[in-house]
């Protein structure tokens, strides 16, 4: 094992980058960094059936996005070169050469009928499904009966007999396995892949990975692999098994889930802040100590420092998307109003609401109309939903607000309000609002929420909402009277 602590992070291009998978790469990526150690990103491409044109780089990017940075990969290079995994079929196929050559391996000739029916017997008989090892000791006679029928063969590791494997895992402690229950196990494909569990092993030796990070899904995998490192003569690295994330209902999920947003571009689509979903991600399963342990808003330098695989659970992690929301509504109101206007500008113009790239006065409004939202934004996207009553050429009112238009001081209120509109010159500003209506409690005597309340109804269609004079100078003078009008007609 490597001197130096040395993580990666390696990716199938088969879909987007999942919560899980972001979340393994943080932890790895912050172990690295706590310990002053690279940070990898490796591809592992060799499942060609599933691979997807751009998922790879839509990998890398959702990464970049969330501000994890990685020392070697495909786009930086690296001292162990090349990092893709069909780029290394040479090196797996010396190491596939050595355990041959050794008895440590050989070719099964079993076809994927044969192999399905040995499966279906087992479990009928209620065994746990493994390879029965039918081709570990052909004569050469035999296997060459099997070639002249043009088999073509897989090969398969020679697990050991009567062993005890013991992994001891960083989060999970001592877990032990025994070689009766896992069978000799594929290492290459006939068309000469390697499977995940030889080309893994095989790459984390090579490049000198010190701690492996990664699901609890995984750790069936380890004997398997510390096998394969027996086999070479090369020291394991440390492993660490982080829990399941549960769905808010506390089942496991699966990709049909809708309970929740699953892929990290759909949340920074939706305009969740990065910090948010890294803070977020790193509390599902961990948890700071000391002075620390109460606090939940950190930042991602803070975790460099703070996260430990040691302070990782055992436990499921369940998602809790209330939470989220709270979090990234902190990072929303933390952050400047320009970065969120820039973030809610293509909203509103996907929505036909304003100009793809507004400028001069248009950006100037925009602006003004993000900041009046900016702190009830769970999410960047509400801005479209949130903002609906500015680009309506009419209010409609909600129940609560006809309850409040029902009232009878309200076309007095109404009038005299649109009368002070009328008269004003020029564009009414939130002074030039607030004056108005001091001049119309002034003049009706009504005040407080017998003042307020109506206007807000009539103008909004809501009784609560944001700072009601910044929301009437949005809307325009003539919006506004046009409202109130509509109001008087029907009384």
């Amino acid at each position: 094992m490597a001197d130096r602590v040395r993580t990666r992070y390696a990716p199938s291009p088969t879909g987007h980058l999942h919560i899980g998978g972001a979340r393994t790469a943080l932890f790895s990526y912050l172990w690295a960094r706590k310990h002053g150690g690279a940070f990898v990103v490796r591809i592992e491409d060799t499942d060609v059936e599933r691979n997807l044109a751009d998922a790879e780089e839509k990998q890398m990017a959702a990464l970049k996005w969330l501000g994890v940075e990685w020392d070697e990969s495909v786009d930086v290079g690296g001292p162990f070169a090349p990092y893709r995994s069909m780029e290394r079929l040479d090196l797996y196929r010396e190491y596939l050469s050595r355990l041959l050559e050794a008895g440590q391996a050989y070719p099964c000739y079993c076809t994927q009928e044969e192999l399905e029916r040995e499966r279906e017997r087992q479990l009928a008989e209620g065994e746990a499904p493994k390879y029965s090892g039918r081709c570990r000791n052909l004569s050469e006679a035999e296997r060459a009966a099997f070639e002249a029928e043009g088999r073509q063969a897989s090969i398969r590791f020679r697990v050991p007999e009567g062993r005890t494997i013991m992994v001891e895992d960083l989060v999970r402690g001592e877990v032990r396995f025994e070689t009766e229950g896992i069978g000799d196990f594929i290492l290459a494909r006939p068309d000469g892949r390697p499977t995940y569990n030889f080309a893994v092993t095989v790459d984390d030796a090579l490049m000198e990975i010190s701690h492996v990070v990664r699901g609890e899904e995984h750790l069936s995998n380890t004997p398997r692999q510390i096998l394969l490192y027996e086999a070479f003569e090369l020291e394991p690295p440390r492993f660490a098994h982080v829990p399941l994330i549960l769905n808010p209902d506390g089942k496991k999920m699966s990709k049909r889930d809708e309970s929740i947003i699953q892929f990290i571009d759909q949340y920074r689509d939706l305009g969740f802040l990065p910090e948010a979903i890294i803070n977020f991600l790193v509390l599902l399963g961990w948890a700071p100590e000391g002075e620390k342990a109460e606090e939940e808003i950190f930042t991602a330098e803070e975790l460099k420092g703070l996260f430990s695989l040691e302070r990782v659970s055992k436990a499921p992690a369940v998602f809790d998307n209330g939470k989220l929301k709270w979090m990234n509504n902190h990072y929303i109101k933390e952050s400047s109003l320009e970065r969120i206007t820039e973030l809610a500008i293509p909203h509103l113009a996907k929505a036909g609401r304003i100009s793809e790239n507004p400028a001069g006065e248009e950006r100037t409004w925009v602006t003004r109309l993000v900041g009046l939202y900016q702190e009830q934004l769970d999410y960047v996207a509400q801005i479209v939903e949130l903002t609906e009553m500015f680009f309506r050429k009419e209010a409609v009112p909600s129940a609560e607000a006809k309850e409040v238009l029902a009232q009878e001081q309200v076309p007095e209120v109404a009038a005299s309000f649109m009368k002070k509109l009328t008269e004003s010159e020029g564009e009414i500003t939130p002074d030039g609002v607030k004056g108005m209506l001091k001049a119309v409690q002034k003049e009706t005597g009504y005040k407080g929420k017998q003042l307020f309340m109506p206007v807000r109804a009539a103008v909004t269609g809501e009784v609560h909402g944001p700072d009601l004079r910044e929301a009437i100078s949005l809307l325009g003078k003539e919006r506004v009277i046009a409202r109130l009008q509509a109001l008087l007609a029907e009384k």
